[in-house]
């Protein structure tokens, strides 16, 4: 399964500019992170991709051939978690599921069902009204039925909120293990779940692309932009450092933080993803 968009753009009725010239290839096999800062475009993207948005400018292909044009067959293909989705109270959570394999047009729909609760830990819960549901077990439906008969492209908004450490980690490793023959774009403001998993990472800004790469090339990017210093050395005036931690320590507060140019008090550290991720956006990103 491959994805293609040329140029691709979306102007709303309002004025408003939310994707600008987006040019890249989404193909199977990947497990994709989606950064960006809220309002940067990130979800006008997954609502082209997933044919709920018709772009202003540019196209959108899926194996050559105009998306649009195949709606049904994309929809055949897609599971799709929003950030905000609907559940309907008084069904069980075996109900709704069954419910959404039907909008599907899932034949084997008793068997995906059982997968999906099976995969998302619900198998307790199965009988259940979802108006007694926690908000974890409430989004781990919301996962459950985007996995609804194993979809080739998976697309995720934020889909670990409200799960606790041990959830996420049990997540992500699901989410690699789907990848392996799919594909999967988790969009997300939690560094570390794509830090875990992703191969790839595609950042927005202000509706433009500024990074298409590995994780590792984000950090290559970063690389004599990240320095460590004690507090007590820097120059309070100097705005020129944006500082990313800070630790108590016996021998005071050490900082952590990104700079075009790092200043001379501090000395150059090994970046993480985050203040790679950071440092993009501060600089404004090569737009590979």
């Amino acid at each position: 399964m491959q994805f293609t968009l040329d140029r691709l753009g979306m102007i709303y009725p309002s004025g408003k500019q939310a994707l600008k010239n987006i040019n890249m290839t989404l193909e199977a096999p990947n497990l994709i992170g989606l950064l960006g800062p809220n309002g940067a475009g990130k979800s006008t993207l997954m609502g082209l991709l997933t044919a709920g948005l018709k772009p202003s400018e540019g196209s959108i292909s899926m194996n050559g051939s105009p998306l649009l044009s195949q709606e049904k067959e994309l929809k055949a293909k897609l599971g799709y978690l929003p950030q905000t989705f609907g559940l309907f109270d008084e069904l069980t959570v075996w109900q709704f599921l069954d419910y959404m394999s039907a909008l599907k047009g899932i034949s084997a729909s008793k068997e995906a069902i059982r997968q999906a609760i099976a995969d998302t830990g619900l198998e307790d819960k199965q009988k259940s009204r979802i108006r007694t549901l926690s908000g974890g077990q409430r989004q781990r439906v919301g996962i459950a039925q985007a996995l609804l008969g194993e979809p080739e492209l998976l697309i995720l908004d934020e889909p670990t909120v409200g799960l606790d450490p041990q959830e996420r980690i049990r997540f992500r490793n699901l989410f690699s293990r789907i990848a392996q023959n799919r594909i999967v774009l988790l969009s997300t403001h939690i560094i570390e779940d794509v830090q875990s998993v992703c191969n790839r990472l595609i950042v927005i800004k202000d509706g433009m692309l500024l990074f298409n790469g590995s994780p590792e090339e984000l950090i290559l990017l970063a690389q004599g932009h990240v320095g460590s210093f004690m507090e007590n050395e820097a120059n309070k005036a100097d705005s020129s450092i944006r500082i990313t931690s800070r630790i108590n320590t016996s021998r005071g507060i050490c900082c952590r933080g990104v700079a075009d140019r790092l200043p001379g008090y501090a000395e150059s550290a090994e970046p993480t993803l985050e203040e790679a991720y950071l440092f993009l956006l501060e600089k404004g990103g090569s737009g590979k």
